[in-house]
């Protein structure tokens, strides 16, 4: 194929863990066009990943939510300077990986010549895409994983057999940002640490935060391991109960950004989260991740990570702490092992 763009814009606004599924595809996009200049637009939490995935050159920083729940007369006038200023950088190519009408216009009024859109059934806009050939159908099968979905869109430009695993690699300024968090808790050095995630989007999928705090007092007393609680804005309320409930080793961190998150995570024996974007975060830097369900979940959405334990119930309640604490320590065994027979 001759087709080589020189600029161009991928729109990527989805959930945290649904871009973190992306990165393959942008992976994908920098090693087809190597010498383009690729501009990547996304939500602000999101941004932070792509940036720290090293495929993007620019980004484009759209808060949604906030145009759409705003002041109306100030949402339309952000939209107007957003697509003048993304007009004025002339691409010539724009991927849309998720594909909501509104993300459709926002390509199509990006100005760009060219534009390959994924083709979702009743929520994307297919003719304001004009790449030929055209993506297959997303038809939202369950059977076939989120990342393959998305490479999927690439299919016309001759992408196949690439790495299908997230990857993110912390930076030396977020590290010692850690570093520092973990020596004042004295918990830089000794035990293994063991990350927990008490928050969900909703609470039907939030493991009750005293069950967590009971997992944490039997890795205490049972595996002299500590536990770092990792708290996000949504869960800052919760911060209080959770210095009552958990052990006095427990280290509570509640205001990382998303890259003192990742950094924080790659030091982790294993990650132990209700079903959330920083799993799937924990998971791309290469933490071993137990993940805990309402229902099971299609393993379309689950990390493709091998070091992962899934459990679920009819009622996340339902999972007891004896569960999810065995499948902490099988996780925590194996890295033990693979430590052993690498020295």
């Amino acid at each position: 194929m001759t087709f080589d763009p020189r600029n161009i814009l991928v729109i990527d606004f989805g959930q945290l863990g649904d871009v973190v599924m992306s990165l393959p595809a942008l992976r994908a996009v920098r090693e087809r066009f190597p010498d383009a200049r690729i501009t990547v637009a996304s939500g602000k939490p999101a941004a932070e990943v792509i940036e720290m995935s090293g495929y993007a050159d620019a980004s484009v920083v759209v808060d949604r939510v906030s145009l759409r729940d705003g002041f109306k007369p100030l949402s339309i006038l952000r939209i107007f300077q957003i697509i003048g200023d993304v007009r004025r950088r002339k691409f010539d190519f724009v991927i849309d990986l998720h594909s909501f009408s509104e993300t459709n216009v926002f390509g199509f009024l990006s100005g760009a010549p060219k534009r390959l859109f994924s083709r979702r059934p009743g929520r994307s806009l297919d003719f304001l895409a004009n790449f030929n050939p055209r993506p297959p159908l997303d038809q939202n099968n369950r059977s076939r994983h989120q990342i393959d979905r998305y490479l999927d869109v690439l299919g016309p430009l001759g992408v196949k057999d690439v790495p299908r695993v997230p990857r993110l690699l912390t930076r030396p300024s977020e590290d010692r940002d850690i570093d520092a968090m973990l020596r004042k808790a004295k918990a830089d050095v000794g035990s293994p640490l063991v990350g927990l995630f008490p928050g969900a989007g909703h609470d039907s999928r939030r493991w009750p935060l005293e069950k967590f705090a009971e997992l944490a007092d039997s890795l205490a007393r049972n595996d002299g391991v500590r536990s770092i609680v990792f708290a996000g804005p949504e869960e800052r309320a919760l911060v209080p109960q959770m210095r009552s409930l958990f052990p006095q080793s427990a280290v509570i961190l509640d205001r990382l950004t998303i890259r003192q998150l990742a950094a924080a995570q790659a030091r982790l024996a294993v990650f132990v989260s209700n079903d959330t974007g920083p799993l799937h975060i924990a998971a791309a830097v290469g933490a071993p991740v137990v993940l805990l369900l309402d229902r099971r979940a299609p393993d379309s959405y689950l990390p493709v990570t091998e070091a992962k334990r899934v459990i679920s119930g009819a009622l996340i309640t339902e999972i007891t702490t004896e569960e999810v604490y065995e499948a902490t320590r099988a996780l925590l065994a194996a890295g033990r092992t693979e430590t052993l027979f690498a020295s």
